[in-house]
């Protein structure tokens, strides 16, 4: 799979590829990458991408020009292109694994106050919001959905991982422990020493649901809305 970042930022999106198990899909060839940099297709002395909006408000709008141009120098209207924005549709597993189907990916990251509608009108795809909040740095929303995305393809992390995943079976992922057996006088669930498979699943099943019921009760239908959303579990 091929990712295109279109970034007036290449080098916070460079860092991300070469890093971790990201650097090792790269290296055998799983995934491939490439960043372009919008400045190099401003027209102006000063590389300036950026405008004040018709009709007034605050911030800067990234000008159609430059991303535009950007944009057609990687035939972006033959690839699926995905622009993260707070307007956007909400991003979820079942939407990372329909991306996951592609072959290519373009990505653009915004900035200020956003871009040219013109831009989404004639190019985006898919526009997508990782989550009910704002931030200021397009290339980190982009590289949650890339990281979301690559992550499912196979030989990059094990099927049997993917499976026990939270919202891979509609719940959130059970807890997780490793050694030393006791740690500041906390020790793990006897059930997980026991060696009984049957029980760990059983085990697992009910603290997925439980851990559900507390952080995410949406998931699980409307009438866990509206109870203890902000509870907190330190059972074994």
């Amino acid at each position: 799979m091929k990712f295109i970042i279109v970034t007036l930022f290449p080098e916070i999106v460079e860092g991300y590829f070469k890093s971790s198990i990201m650097a090792k899909a790269v290296e055998r060839g799983i995934v491939s990458y490439e960043t372009v940099d919008i400045r190099e297709f401003s027209h102006d002395n000063y590389k300036s991408c950026d405008d004040y909006p018709y009709g007034g408000g605050a911030g800067m709008i990234m000008k159609a020009q430059p991303l535009a141009d950007a944009l057609d120098s990687v035939n972006a209207s033959s690839i699926r292109t995905i622009y993260p924005s707070p307007s956007g549709k909400r991003f979820s597993q079942k939407y990372a694994s329909a991306l996951a189907e592609e072959k290519e990916l373009v990505l653009i990251c915004g900035r200020y106050e956003g871009i040219d509608q013109r831009i989404i009108d004639s190019y985006v795809d898919d526009e997508i919001c990782i989550g009910d909040y704002v931030i200021s740095s397009g290339e980190i929303a982009s590289l949650v959905i890339v990281d979301a995305v690559y992550r499912l393809y196979d030989g990059v992390i094990s099927k049997s991982s993917l499976e026990e995943e939270s919202f891979s079976n509609g719940l959130l992922e059970y807890p997780q422990y490793t050694r030393p057996e006791v740690f500041r006088d906390m020790r793990v669930p006897e059930v997980l020493l026991s060696g009984h498979h049957k029980n760990i699943r059983e085990w697992r099943l009910a603290k997925s649901l439980e851990k559900t019921k507390i952080n995410r009760p949406d998931l699980l239908g409307p009438e866990y809305i509206g109870g203890n959303q902000n509870g907190s579990d330190k059972s074994n």
